[in-house]
């Protein structure tokens, strides 16, 4: 998906807890202006196709004239309270207008959601032609939202309109076959069919015509519903193709030409592409990266703290800076602002990936330990059943399930499901030692069957023996082909591999073959203190994480799976460590 190849070494030091947002300069915080609002509510936005969307127009109250506008597209019901905690922040009560749009097929638009598909996209661009005809716009205009609104955000600027003069995208997906739907070719089991019966669900919302309501039973029937079942099943959509390609924000930021903003989180349902996203635009626009310590539901929770504003406070200034058109000292935030764990503070750096990191490589050995060193010649290596039980109880379940055990002892503390698998444990490191960007675990296996899934976690492990979990990564082994092109290296060694996950690319697993499995492991940010140590976790699944199409399921189903340790077969996790 576009992504180059960066060789980091010879970098400069990362910039620790170097003005943070907010601390440079004196924190912006400009009054509001008005008090109130007035809303226009499902007023008819006609598209060439016939089609007409439907939009709540908010405008502030006791201002007369043109205004800057922020818009947000939402397929969760523009009138809902998901999407009203998203789109606005206080905009209004700063004097902008807010348009908050249905998406086609949802809410009370009519048509058929197809989760941004060609027609749904052009929208976008349709959209913003009538919000600078109506009489209350000035023709400036920032674009923002989160989740589904922060993606529908990007395609509206990626879309080229000239309104178009900011975008505050929170929470957005990158590449929505590896971020997503099919990390490491297995099928987001947890996620995906909520999110799609949430779309659905929500269409038929009140509001919506019965006409809309028609559309919306329709088109569930004809994407919501086959495109899980064809899944599932391996059919085409369980292979990347055009078709995930035209939904994935990662394939069109190069066309965004506005100063854009991406909000992320390191236990986000998109914490792989949000960094990715911003090292895309940071090369083409003024641009900048919040990575925060937040789940989906959660994102911009704690803040402000450590001299980093709320996300509100963010958006207005940006929007004043980009779309309002006044000094509003955005020079004064980092480009790159991101939450360490380990020291639990936020700290900025001029880019990402960090400057100043070093390839380091662990070796997973025979006995469970994790060490720099190789294993030797005929060391044994350990052993899994393929049985689609573990993961459960594990910082992964709370990360894919946006939040919903936040609270739960699962959440930052892996021991239960580790339990149940293979744990590879370094000696206590004697200096502070930080992981920052994306990892790569290289598992070599054998299977007695004829696929293999391996889930890999990374986890802190602190002197009372709590496991917490920074990040994760899986792949099935079928699906191992690696494109060297596409990959990133650091000191010369591979560091995230990118997979084609193409029909053509799967590969047979011969039973009882060595095989090397390139395993990425999404990126996060962390210091392990003096006396913590790093554990590598390997598992057969990461349920209700992801579970394989059913062919490979059954393919893999019960096997035994030997995690090989050798000199030959050196099992290993190579990590950007900050010098």
């Amino acid at each position: 998906m576009g992504i180059v190849v960066l060789v980091m070494a010879g970098l400069a030091p990362m910039a620790r807890a170097a003005a943070p947002p907010g601390t440079a300069c004196a924190a912006y915080a400009p009054t509001a202006v008005v008090a109130g609002e007035t809303v226009q509510r499902d007023v008819s936005i006609p598209m060439s196709d016939g089609v007409v969307l439907k939009a709540d127009v908010h405008l502030p109250t006791g201002i007369s004239g043109r205004l800057p506008t922020s818009l947000t597209v939402t397929g969760y019901g523009k009138g809902g309270p998901i999407t009203t905690q998203a789109a606005d922040g206080g905009l209004v009560s700063h004097g902008y207008a807010s348009v908050i749009v249905d998406d086609r097929g949802t809410g009370a638009s009519a048509g058929s959601w197809d989760s941004w598909g060609a027609r749904t996209r052009a929208d976008y661009r349709e959209v913003l032609d009538w919000i600078v005809r109506q009489p209350w716009s000035n023709g400036r205009i920032g674009v923002t939202g989160a989740s589904y609104m922060g993606i529908t955000s990007l395609f509206a600027a990626a879309s080229g309109h000239p309104a178009v003069k900011g975008v505050f995208a929170v929470i957005p997906m990158a590449d929505g076959f590896r971020d997503i739907v099919f990390g490491g070719g297995q099928l987001n089991t947890a996620f995906i069919p909520l999110w799609m019966g949430l779309v659905t669900a929500l269409g038929l919302a009140p509001g919506a015509s019965p006409e809309a309501i028609r559309d919306h039973i329709l088109g569930a029937g004809q994407f919501q519903v086959p495109t899980v079942m064809a899944s599932a099943a391996g059919g085409d959509p369980a292979y990347d193709s055009d078709y995930w390609r035209q939904r994935s924000p990662i394939e069109v930021v190069d066309r965004i030409k506005a100063p854009t903003f991406i909000v992320g989180g390191l236990d986000d349902l998109f914490q792989r592409g949000e960094p990715m996203l911003y090292e895309r635009l940071a090369k083409r626009v003024d641009a900048r990266l919040l990575l925060g310590p937040w789940t989906h539901i959660a994102a911009g929770n704690g803040l402000p703290r450590d001299g980093v504003p709320t996300i509100d406070a963010l958006r207005l200034q940006w929007f004043d800076q980009h779309v309002r058109g006044v000094d509003a000292r955005t020079s004064c935030i980092p480009k790159v602002t991101q939450f360490m764990r380990g020291i639990d503070r936020y700290e900025s750096s001029p880019t990402w990936p960090v400057p100043g990191l070093e390839a380091r490589r662990w070796y997973l050995r025979g006995d469970g330990s994790l060490t720099t060193t190789k294993g030797s010649t005929g060391e044994p290596g350990r052993k899994y059943a393929q049985l689609p039980v573990t993961g459960a109880c594990s910082r992964s379940t709370a990360q894919w399930l946006i939040g919903a055990i936040d609270q739960t002892p699962c959440a930052t503390d892996n021991r239960a499901d580790e339990a149940a698998n293979l744990t590879y444990t370094s000696a206590p490191v004697t200096k502070p030692t930080t992981v920052n960007g994306p990892i790569q675990a290289d598992v070599w296996v054998t299977t007695t069957a004829s696929d293999a899934s391996v889930s890999v976690a990374v986890s802190d492990v602190a002197p009372d023996g709590s496991s917490r979990g920074l990040t994760n990564g899986l792949l099935l082994a079928s699906r191992r082909a690696v494109d060297p092109a596409r990959s990133r290296t650091l000191d010369g060694q591979s560091i995230q591999p990118w997979h084609p996950f193409t029909k053509d690319s799967v590969l047979s697993v011969p039973p009882g073959t060595p095989m090397l499995l390139p395993i990425e492991v999404f990126p996060t940010s962390a210091t392990l203190l003096p006396g913590h140590r790093l554990r590598i976790t390997i598992a057969p699944y990461d349920v209700p994480h992801a579970l394989p199409p059913a062919p490979a399921l059954l393919g893999s189903f019960g096997g035994v799976v030997t995690v090989l340790s050798d000199a030959a077969h050196p099992s290993s996790v190579v990590l950007p460590i900050r010098r």
